[in-house]
């Protein structure tokens, strides 16, 4: 099972990811959200040895301007939660990055929408709620393409991760099920050790 944890702080949660072996580690850039990130942010990511995690900007319809900025040479992912063409994908590709693009699922006819993005090298599965948990649909978690390139998020957590594993899923992204429950976007390191103790348990 991979692991993405979205919406960390470049000084409190980085290392801690690190050396927990998560795979990915997902920073946003979204004005409206509390998990924001700005120019001094990104200048403190530099400071960390990744090992084997990939940093990923994660983003809504970037501009060129935008990306030569904040994210190229700084970043191994950029995640596309907008309304990114394939093309537009591409486009990044080319400038040296690999592609999360992002598919709001609402039913099943929404699925088969992954199929227009052969630029993406990862198709995250997500729920229509942006930064808000909703629960992705059991019924339709089956429906979903399997194996590396395809990631499910939508309210993971430790409590559910079992069942959705036995659904076949192999790369799931949480957020806010990681956060302390009084503050928005304050990541809460006991439950992030927890989570990646309980996959342990699961692959094990």
């Amino acid at each position: 099972m991979r692991v993405k944890v979205c919406g960390l702080h470049p000084l409190r949660d980085v290392q801690l990811c690190i050396d927990l072996g998560i795979n990915f580690l997902g920073f946003v850039f979204y004005e409206k959200s509390p998990r924001n990130l700005n120019l001094n942010d990104v200048h403190e990511l530099k400071k960390y040895d990744k090992q084997k995690s990939s940093f990923t900007a994660v983003t809504v319809n970037p501009s060129n301007e935008f990306i030569q900025k904040m994210i190229l040479g700084n970043f191994d992912y950029i995640q596309l939660h907008g309304s990114e063409t394939n093309e537009r994908a591409g486009e990044i590709k080319s400038m040296g990055l690999k592609i999360i693009k992002a598919i709001k699922i609402k039913d099943e006819t929404d699925i088969k929408n992954y199929k227009k993005y052969n630029n993406a090298d990862i198709i995250l599965f997500d729920t229509p709620g942006m930064e808000k948990s909703i629960e992705f649909p059991k019924n339709l978690i089956s429906k979903i393409p399997k194996g590396e390139k395809y990631a499910l998020a939508g309210s993971i957590s430790q409590n559910n991760i079992e069942n959705i594993a036995k659904l076949g899923v192999t790369f799931c992204d949480l957020s806010s099920s990681l956060e302390s429950g009084t503050q928005l976007g304050y990541k809460d390191h006991h439950k992030i050790k927890s989570f990646i103790k309980k996959i342990n348990e699961i692959k094990n």
